[in-house]
């Protein structure tokens, strides 16, 4: 499994601390970016996440900003992506059982770093499970956008 994480200058020290339980995991991700707490605008590293992950290069991506919810509006924006913010346990597992979601999107001012482990952890190891749920991801999927 590989995941594509990005984070700006407000996810940047979250994304710092799961990049250490992913390497505990064994899990391989690459970073795309912030690389400090430099301000800089977070649509071009969601957008260059979701497009990486939207073209099978990377099974999933964790994007985190501030609160994780402007991750997600760019992120959504790229055909192919379900994007879901989770500041919980619950939220992230039904985000992938669900929806399929392929990218979760967490806020780093507003999760405790123990909190967004159990939150990547469940995430990742959560799997789709298909049926009726599979007929709605395909309606979000045909949704065309304005």
């Amino acid at each position: 499994m590989k995941i594509a994480l990005g984070s700006d200058h407000g996810g940047y020290q979250l994304k710092e601390e799961i990049k250490h339980y992913l390497q505990k995991w064994r899990i391989t991700f690459k970073d795309f970016g912030a690389f400090n707490e430099t301000p800089v605008d977070y649509p071009y590293i969601g957008r260059r996440v979701a497009r990486v992950v939207a073209a099978g290069k990377f099974k999933y991506g964790i994007l985190f900003c501030g609160t994780g919810i402007g991750m997600a509006m760019v992120a959504n924006k790229v055909k192919g992506i379900r994007a879901a913010v989770s500041h919980n346990v619950y939220t992230a597992k039904m985000s992938r059982a669900h929806n399929d979601a392929n990218i979760l999107t967490l806020g780093g001012r507003v999760l405790k770093k123990k909190l967004a482990a159990r939150i990547v952890e469940t995430f990742l190891k959560t799997p789709f499970e298909g049926g009726r749920h599979l007929r709605r991801v395909r309606k979000i999927d045909l949704t065309p956008s304005r």
